[in-house]
């Protein structure tokens, strides 16, 4: 029954949306410069939460107790999302002010009102018909979840904490073949992949 009316009520919205875009366009034209109106604003929104499966809103994130697994996350933001959305979050990168519709700003509450399974069905499967494409053939769930931690610490992450992760290369580690060659230096041995050193004989 649930499945009927949701149906009839996306056909609806569907078709209000039609006409709706047949006026809006014909007086406007297909510039993505300019923002969506309230009625599309309102038609895809209901459009992508009926289109996110029900047991997927009530998924919980496995990481969510874990206070630092946002910064896990953050190499992995900058390197598939920053582009659009900025390092941030806020959408304001060069792509993602000129996307239709443009990207959101997920430190409002539009994007933190939704579930950790919604934030993580949208990371996997992506948006049709926007900027938003679906990561899930690419990326473990370990690391998708854990973009959901970083989603969610967004409203509170500073520039303090920016720089610090970004001087800190990332999450405060530095790079294996750094660590290893330092750690060479501190023990008296030559650095991995280095030559053995000669030995002179006397005669």
């Amino acid at each position: 029954m649930r499945f009927l009316r949701d149906a009839i009520l996306t056909l609806v919205l569907l078709g209000i949306a039609a006409v709706a875009a047949l006026y809006f366009f014909g007086r406007n034209g297909y510039s993505t410069r300019v923002a969506p109106n309230a009625a599309e604003e309102f038609i895809a929104l209901r459009v992508r939460d009926l289109a996110t499966p029900a047991d997927a809103k009530e998924q919980v994130n496995p990481y969510g107790n874990e206070p630092n697994a946002w910064r896990q996350a953050v190499a992995h933001f900058e390197d598939h999302c920053a582009m659009c959305h900025g390092s941030d979050g806020r959408g304001r990168s060069e792509i993602g002010k000129n996307l239709y519709p443009k990207a959101p700003d997920m430190t409002r509450p539009r994007t933190q009102g939704l579930s950790d399974g919604e934030l993580y069905y949208i990371i996997d499967n992506g948006v049709r018909f926007t900027g938003m494409p679906g990561w899930g053939g690419e990326d473990s769930p370990e690391e998708m979840w854990k973009l959901v931690s970083f989603i969610r610490h967004l409203p509170n992450y500073t520039a303090e904490e920016m720089e610090e992760i970004q001087g800190a290369g990332q999450g405060g580690q530095e790079p294996a073949e750094e660590h290893e060659h330092n750690e060479g230096e501190a023990k008296g041995k030559p650095p991995a992949g280095s030559a053995p050193p000669k030995h002179e004989h006397k005669e």
